[in-house]
């Protein structure tokens, strides 16, 4: 089924996605978003820039010698971590209307820090939070990654000593996708037109409602600055936003990067709120927009803020 054609408002807010001014209370029907993972060192520098007492914890990592208190301030760093992200997911929870959900993809991080290698679980810490928020959590979905050849920094993805037991390590291949609803399931009235309209077929269904994903990763042709959002494919966004909302509704990414979910969203008909902290990202959410809408008979109207 094609979802209706409706006219459709987007807006790209550069400011604070932990105080999300612009957006009403219980105003947005579905939230969808891949943030910054906690301990994988390619956002180091992001959440240290965003929040000093980080980058002080990671200051005194650096400097400390006792081996029993740098594991601490590991410890420490990585709950300040997760502390950062759960003031969105406390705002995502505002704005969500009764019944509505937040789908997170999240990888976990596996790192070696202070001589130890371990696994930091970023799904696991990202759920415990959301519920004390008061989300409830849903069946996840796991994606996996299909690669023709598993690699793991240029080496092969086996990682640890060879043939002999016990002292290796399973690889990470997959990420989750997390889905939290807010409250009780949505209420429509009987047989709703836009949600008639918005459905998918059977066929969508049985291959989408399955725990496990396979959808090939974006291929990263992108500037260092544009390889910091570590930007989803398409496919992802499409399917949730088929799967979890009707068209005419508001879908928020509070972590927009270069504006896959806005891009995905306004092609579905759907209205879309995205927080951005790089304006360096401006050029190109605007071009991948209007690639899309150039020419379009259904108006799409888009709007930068500045906060």
């Amino acid at each position: 089924m094609n979802d209706p054609v409706l006219e459709t408002r987007h807006r790209v807010i550069f400011g604070d996605n932990k105080r999300m001014l612009d957006i009403e209370n219980e105003s947005v029907h579905l939230m969808i978003t891949s943030p910054p993972y906690p301990m994988i060192e390619m956002w180091d520098k992001q959440f240290r820039e965003l929040d000093d007492q980080i980058d002080s914890l990671w200051h005194e990592l650096e400097e400390e010698l006792n081996n029993t208190r740098r594991q601490e301030l590991v410890s420490r760093i990585y709950d300040a971590m997760h502390d950062d992200l759960a003031k969105v997911w406390k705002e995502t929870h505002r704005v969500l209307v009764d019944g509505g959900l937040a789908c997170i993809n999240i990888g976990d991080a596996t790192r070696k820090v202070n001589g130890v290698f371990r696994l930091f679980p970023n799904h696991v810490r990202i759920v415990e939070q959301c519920e004390k928020i008061g989300f409830f959590t849903l069946p996840y979905i796991l994606w996996k990654k299909p690669t023709t050849k598993p690699m793991y920094k240029g080496k092969g993805a086996f990682l640890g000593s060879g043939m002999l037991p016990p002292n290796a390590y399973v690889t990470i291949d997959c990420e989750f996708i997390l889905i939290l609803r807010k409250g009780s399931p949505r209420q429509f009235k009987r047989k709703d037109p836009t949600r008639y309209a918005s459905r998918y077929t059977k066929e969508e269904r049985d291959r989408w409602f399955t725990q496990i994903w396979e959808v090939i990763g974006m291929k990263q042709y992108l500037s260092e600055v544009e390889k910091r959002v570590a930007a989803f494919p398409e496919e992802i966004p499409s399917r949730l936003i088929r799967m979890f909302s009707v068209a005419g509704d508001i879908v928020l990414d509070p972590f927009l990067g270069t504006g896959t979910t806005l891009k995905v969203a306004s092609e579905l008909s759907r209205n879309t709120i995205g927080y951005e902290i790089e304006r360096r990202f401006r050029s190109l959410i605007e071009r991948r927009f209007n690639e899309v809408h150039t020419g379009k008979s259904a108006k799409a109207e888009l709007e930068f803020i500045y906060r």
